[in-house]
């Protein structure tokens, strides 16, 4: 299973911080524009990353257990930037930072083997990833 599934820390540590291009008020299929708050004149940020403490509003988990953000379709461009460490080869900073912070072990190669068993190097985007059953959205 891809370790972000069971991670979430990420989305705990980071101000997610976006071009106002991006929302959905620029054009279909962007980030919601009521989950995110004005940040300057050009940028805006998800609600909960501007604050203290950090947690996206999007973000449906339980920390190190289960995760999934739940605009994952229409999420910014700067989340999608956010590798997992040893996903592509090499550390994360950004991953290794956040995971530390919750207590998390780093992620290695190893953690990366079930895409072996899955056929190959499968991204969590292109919707052949394995799944798990995640608990319902809160309402």
């Amino acid at each position: 299973m891809h370790p972000c599934l069971t991670c979430g820390a990420c989305c705990t540590q980071y101000r997610v911080a976006f071009h106002w291009m991006e929302s959905d008020e620029a054009g279909d299929g962007g980030v919601p524009a009521a989950l995110t708050e004005r940040l300057d004149g050009h940028r805006l940020c998800m609600r909960g990353t501007y604050s203290d403490p950090i947690r996206c509003v999007a973000l449906d988990a339980q920390i190190g257990v289960y995760s999934r953000c739940t605009i994952h379709p229409h999420r910014p461009s700067v989340c999608r930037e956010v590798d997992a460490s040893w996903e592509h080869g090499r550390a994360s900073d950004q991953c290794d930072r956040a995971r530390l912070a919750h207590g998390l072990p780093l992620l290695g190669a190893d953690d990366w083997r079930w895409r072996d068993a899955a056929g190959g190097g499968r991204d969590p985007d292109d919707g052949n990833a394995p799944t798990v059953d995640l608990p319902p959205l809160a309402a």
